[in-house]
């Protein structure tokens, strides 16, 4: 596939890769490589003897690969983090970057499905070797399974009602189009806030289609194992959803409820927060909208 001149404008470039602590013989993990901005950013920090691996498995990253002896690329989801590594010979790495979402190459190609602004197929895949697409949650989830994913990943609180009206436009012909499943809905697109709710039912479809919340949760609980006392993890977020596992994991080393207190009465947690929770500034925002709603959260393993 032909790539655009821009594939992706890495978020928080600087504050992210900082936030790493970069050792210049360490070993670390770029899991969304994307375009490789900052992946590019982490090399220049590595000295001779440092090393990156670096995951993405949408491949349209391929034509972006880095020719550096000091780099890896891995067309691989980042929920095998630890499998691969282990076929590198990796077993404990000094720092993992993430910079969860979907590319600014994926939002522009719009025979991709991710973006409002185009009519495309149903699709949302991330990669293109997945079964599930978006026409299969659109046309072939039950009821209860659509309202799920509405309520959960997009919380929209008439879940129901959009599930309805897709369920009966369905019955008379699949929804073929991001533009027929548009017209589907229409009557819950009022003008003054229809870009908002499409924004959310496609987060939402999005988040099914590519397993987006088990993937980040298989990813912290792995990264855990895998980084070597006192390496960091850096993590961009950029909906609520991803955001709160994120928090919880390192407060907590957990997604629900709270970790045991030792014997004086002190929770026993495998991260150390660094710093405050990281926003971009106006003016990364004003050259790169998709910045807006980006959060960056640092932790140390302990």
């Amino acid at each position: 596939m032909m790539m655009t001149m821009e594939y992706h404008n890495p978020v928080l470039l600087n504050a992210s890769v900082d936030g790493l602590n970069i050792k210049p013989d360490g070993v670390y993990v770029d899991v969304t490589f994307g375009g490789g901005g900052h992946s590019k950013e982490i090399l220049k920090r590595l000295g001779p003897n440092g090393k990156l691996f670096a995951f993405d498995q949408d491949e349209d990253a391929l034509a972006n690969a880095l020719h550096d002896e000091r780099f890896v690329l891995i067309n691989e989801n980042f929920r095998y983090i630890k499998r691969f590594l282990r076929f590198h010979n990796v077993k404990s790495v000094d720092g993992i970057l993430a910079d969860l979402g979907v590319s600014s190459h994926q939002f522009d190609v719009a025979e991709r499905g991710f973006s409002t602004r185009f009519e495309a197929e149903l699709d949302m895949r991330m990669s293109q070797k997945n079964e599930l697409n978006a026409y299969k949650v659109i046309n072939d989830y039950d009821s209860a399974n659509l309202t799920r994913v509405f309520l959960d990943y997009g919380e929209l609180k008439n879940a129901p009602a959009l599930t309805r009206a897709i369920v009966e436009a369905r019955e008379i012909q699949p929804i073929k189009n991001t533009e027929h499943l548009k017209q589907v809905l229409s009557r819950f697109l009022p003008a003054h806030k229809s870009n908002k709710i499409l924004a959310q039912i496609y987060q939402a479809i999005r988040i099914e289609v590519n397993q987006e919340m088990d993937v980040l949760k298989e990813f912290l609980e792995q990264s855990l194992e895998i980084l070597n006392p006192n390496g960091r993890l850096s993590v961009i977020s950029y909906h609520s959803l991803e955001d709160r596992l994120v928090k919880r994991y390192i407060k907590n080393g957990m997604f629900e409820g709270e970790p045991e207190r030792d014997f004086f009465g002190n929770f026993s947690v495998p991260f150390k927060t660094i710093g405050k929770l990281i926003v971009p500034d106006h003016v990364e925002i004003k050259i790169n909208n998709r910045a807006r709603s980006a959060k960056l959260r640092i932790a140390e393993k302990l």
